[in-house]
């Protein structure tokens, strides 16, 4: 060492900032990954499995009861039944529709948001025709008239 030797600062505090830094950065980075992955996986999944199961049940229900009314339609006469289904599944409101438009069979569509379901009425086929939608709020009707009013 000479007597006019001069060393360079101490540049371990730097160091020691930009890997605290750079270690924030990536675990940051990590929490956002996490965050979408955890929503899309724990609570979007089993969300719509839940909305799936239980559109197919309330499918299943207005099916039933469109054949019941199909078993004791009167020739000469207009039967009606009021009938209420849940208002909304998991919070998400959603759409009941008749389908004619796949044929010989008719279907009774649930959906809400990106979950669909498709129930057969089974046992009428083409013999009467049905048609119409409706939403879970409020009461809900089903109407048979013998002179296709």
């Amino acid at each position: 060492m000479s007597l006019f030797s001069v060393e360079a600062p101490g540049e371990d505090g730097i160091t020691n900032l930009m890997t605290y830094l750079i270690f924030t950065g990536v675990l940051l980075l990590f929490l956002i990954v996490t965050m979408f992955t955890v929503n899309a996986v724990f609570m979007e999944g089993p969300a719509n499995t839940l909305c799936y199961h239980a559109f197919v049940d309330i499918g299943n229900g207005i099916s039933t009861r469109i054949v019941d009314i199909y078993v004791v339609s009167p020739d000469n006469g207009t039967i009606v039944s009021k009938f209420d289904i849940p208002d909304d599944v998991v919070g998400r409101e959603y759409l009941v529709a008749l389908d004619t438009s796949q044929g010989v069979d008719q279907v009774v569509e649930v959906s809400g948001g990106s979950v669909r379901t498709a129930i057969h009425i089974a046992g009428i086929a083409e013999t009467k025709g049905v048609t119409g939608r409706t939403t879970g709020t409020g009461l809900n009707v089903i109407t048979y008239d013998s002179e296709g009013v």
